[in-house]
């Protein structure tokens, strides 16, 4: 797995909590491993919500009483898939104002679990390195383009590509390998391209037979 998927930096060992876990093992769990949520797992280790100490203390309806996990967790549980990128789970987390994120399979069960803390240690490159990572892994590896073929230039994780290119299908392939290198904030494309071969070839107009007598 590469360093800028998510599931190279997590953590697997998670603790986690059932639905009906009470509310006390739950605060227990809380403090013992100094963690500020828990992710909530059904029998298959599908994550079904999140409960955390901020949920512990929400006001609720009195006619409610809360026993168990189920009853105050968050639903349905904020996730991030362990093949996505770190830049990816950071605007995710943004988006969502958490400080941590459960990490999913395919089928939604729980691998693993990410801190900002643990996505911050990923995506801290510094310019170079990130015009380094295009050169070798977007111009090199998703191109087969020698490391010059194109301008390169990185500010402050901006990354602006500056060149022509044989299709336009090379382009996009570009900007999305430059997207989700780690450390990446944006990409600016300023590409040109030889041939548009993203719009469908039009259908042969075939000759209209002579008609017999004219």
């Amino acid at each position: 797995m590469k360093i800028t998927e998510v599931g190279a930096v997590m953590t697997t060992d998670v603790v986690t909590a059932a639905p009906g876990t009470a509310l006390g093992d739950v605060i227990r769990a809380l403090g013992e491993h100094r963690v500020g949520a828990l992710p909530v797992t059904d029998e298959e280790d599908r994550v079904i919500g999140v409960i955390s100490t901020s949920d512990l203390t929400r006001p609720r309806p009195v006619r409610r009483q809360a026993r168990t996990a189920g009853d105050v967790m968050s639903a349905p549980a904020v996730v991030v898939k362990a093949g996505a990128t770190v830049t990816e789970g950071s605007w995710l987390m943004t988006g969502h104002d958490v400080g941590r994120l459960p990490v999913v399979d395919d089928e939604g069960r729980l691998v693993g679990i990410v801190t900002r803390a643990d996505l911050l240690q990923a995506v801290l490159r510094t310019d170079g390195a990130i015009e380094r990572a295009v050169r070798r892994d977007v111009l090199g590896s998703a191109l087969w383009l020698t490391p010059r073929a194109l301008a390169v230039t990185v500010e402050d994780g901006v990354v602006t590509l500056t060149g022509r290119l044989e299709r336009r299908s090379d382009v996009d392939v570009a900007v999305r390998a430059a997207s989700r290198l780690g450390g990446v904030v944006a990409v600016v494309d300023q590409l040109s391209y030889g041939v548009d071969d993203t719009r469908p070839r039009p259908a042969a107009v075939e000759a209209e037979e002579p008609v017999a007598g004219t």
